[in-house]
């Protein structure tokens, strides 16, 4: 069985992008990306929703292409359309069932990629396991939300946790009763 774990950069006051998906406030270079690519080697599928992939868009992203190719790529959309030779797999039904069947099916870690709202579905069903986030001392004010609308609490045991320069951090924590 393996794991869910939600990496991802996260303001000072809880948003994962800005307004209009603005993410320029975030690191894009240094250490603690260089450390978030080699986690990203450790993972063996990544899920996400359709509007983080779609996200991807505005990055040179074209439609059907996954992000990471190194790793099987999920995208849980009732919407999306993508060419016939897309290399992305597209879940139209329930998300938390599938992510709990892939849990069961995959011996490596699954990286949740985003968005918020879709983490918070899964967070609300217990299927996150680890959280790891990569917090900048910004404060955004308005954006996405790290969980969405969700707004439940849980609680999380320390796992890890590393300065940066400029004040970034990360921590590691383990989803103790989800």
């Amino acid at each position: 069985m393996s794991s869910v774990i939600y990496d991802v950069a996260v303001s000072a006051d809880g948003f994962i992008a800005g307004p209009q998906g603005d993410i320029s406030k975030f690191a894009t270079q240094g250490p603690v990306v260089d450390d978030y690519f080699a986690r990203l080697k450790t993972y063996a599928c990544a899920v996400m929703g359709r509007a983080t992939y779609e996200f991807g868009y505005e990055h040179e992203l074209k439609p059907g292409d996954n992000p990471y190719p190194h790793m099987r790529c999920v995208v849980f959309s009732s919407s999306l359309t993508l060419p016939s030779n897309s290399k992305m797999e597209i879940v139209r039904g329930d998300a938390t069932e599938h992510v709990a069947a892939l849990k069961q099916e995959i011996n490596d870690p699954i990286y949740l990629c985003g968005g918020g709202a879709f983490a918070g579905a899964l967070m609300r069903n217990g299927l996150i396991d680890i959280l790891r986030l990569k917090r900048a001392p910004i404060v955004l004010g308005a954006g996405t939300k790290l969980f969405g609308d969700y707004a439940g609490g849980v609680d999380l045991k320390p796992v890890k946790s590393k300065l940066y320069d400029h004040g970034l951090v990360f921590q590691e924590f383990e989803v103790v009763n989800p």
